[in-house]
């Protein structure tokens, strides 16, 4: 039997060794999963188009360039495309020799934002701001390194055993306390549920012993309950938590934001009020609105037709890691897989729910639509990451 690629397939009856050979030898463009590239950058083209409307006519009522924000949103989409092109070309499994010194950045990034290197933006002090008017968030960054290393403590399997063990774990939930507690102390709540939710995913997958899963979840509750009973949160933090329950009640306080941004998002329609005419977005009633209320935009001036196809292109996403993460080849790429994917999907979710008034206002982007450098970068480069899953499975694939 003949040693094609370095021990890694060989020429068996079925020829299934020429395949790998091949396909690892074939440009990095034809073995892209495509349906999932196309749907990122529909959905990343409809957010240029949403954020210049979100802006234009603030821009212009300032007299400032009405097109800023589009050309700095196309910009970042741009270096996002990169960095998810060279993250994209990288062996995924090369990752686990580098995953500690992601770590050990990510964290070292956390720490710098609560020294004077760090700016408060919208409340959170979550920002490192460089020269020529850039901006860093390095709980965005974070977020990329948790999935690597979890999926690196968790993807290597002992002689004899296909599960991880109670110690692997507590060594997995060690490793997220760090980021957690820093990114507490901003603080940033949102971007602390999206890495619980990841945590949990991660361990489902990764065969953890239920009794930890179950425990983690209830574990989350009592805390989230001593937060707001025992004044462990800020007030605002409270607010917008629990307003959502009855938003009306608080329509010109906490819930101001949610109650215009389901207004807006109900005014829409079926086909919505057309580009540059939606009269919340035009009225700017609706803050942060080419941010964390971008769905509002597409609700009222796409109409439900609109803001249906962004769910739907999600929804796309969402099935294509899921497939990634079905067929990867080895633990550790199924891990990293499944950990963006439960990244997107709660995201995405709370998201759009807290516009449509069924979900907590958490400051949340949407992925790949709203407005946002260190957002649009990490979300690339875990992209880069399912492709690359992918194109190793193909290459192993018969």
């Amino acid at each position: 039997m003949t040693d094609w690629t370095a021990g890694r397939h060989t020429l068996g009856p079925a020829g299934h060794g020429v395949r790998g050979w091949v396909a690892e030898r074939e440009s990095l463009p034809r073995r892209l999963d495509w349906p999932l590239l196309l749907a990122v950058l529909c959905l990343s083209l409809i957010g240029a188009v949403l954020v210049w409307s979100a802006t234009k006519q603030a821009q212009i009522d300032k007299g400032l360039d009405p097109n800023f924000f589009l050309k700095r949103h196309v910009i970042n989409l741009a270096i996002g495309l990169l960095l998810g092109a060279l993250t994209a070309a990288i062996d995924y499994r090369a990752l686990r020799a580098y995953a500690p010194i992601v770590y050990g950045a990510s964290v070292l990034g956390l720490m710098l934002v609560l020294t004077p290197f760090g700016s408060t933006i919208n409340g959170a002090h979550s920002w490192i701001v460089l020269p020529a008017g850039f901006q860093v968030q390095p709980s965005e960054f974070a977020k990329v390194a948790l999935v690597v290393g979890m999926a690196m403590l968790l993807g290597e399997k002992r002689d004899g055993e296909d599960t991880p063990r109670s110690g692997d774990v507590v060594l997995v939930l060690m490793f997220v306390a760090i980021p957690i507690l820093l990114i507490m102390l901003q603080p940033d709540l949102g971007t602390v549920m999206v890495i619980v939710f990841i945590v949990l995913g991660v361990l489902a997958v990764s065969g953890a012993p239920t009794r930890w899963v179950a425990g983690l979840v209830v574990v989350g509750a009592v805390l989230a309950f001593a937060g707001i009973h025992f004044g462990l949160l800020h007030h605002y933090q409270v607010a917008r938590f629990t307003s959502f329950v009855s938003p009306d009640a608080h329509a010109q306080s906490t819930s101001y934001n949610q109650h215009n941004a389901t207004l807006a998002i109900g005014s829409g329609g079926w086909t919505g009020k057309g580009l540059f005419a939606g009269t919340q977005t035009t009225g700017q009633f609706v803050p942060e609105q080419q941010t964390d209320f971008i769905f509002s935009v597409a609700g009222e001036e796409l109409g439900l037709a609109g803001a249906g196809t962004i769910v739907l292109l999600v929804g796309v996403v969402l099935w294509r890691g899921l497939r990634i993460a079905y067929r990867a080849g080895d633990l550790f790429g199924r891990l990293v897989a499944t950990g963006v994917v439960c990244w997107f999907a709660f995201q995405a979710f709370e998201n759009i729910g807290m516009t449509m008034g069924i979900m907590p206002v958490t400051g949340l982007p949407l992925p790949f639509v709203s407005y946002g450098g260190s957002n649009m970068f990490a979300n690339m480069i875990a992209i880069g990451l399912l492709e690359s899953v992918y194109i190793k499975s193909q290459a192993r694939s018969p």
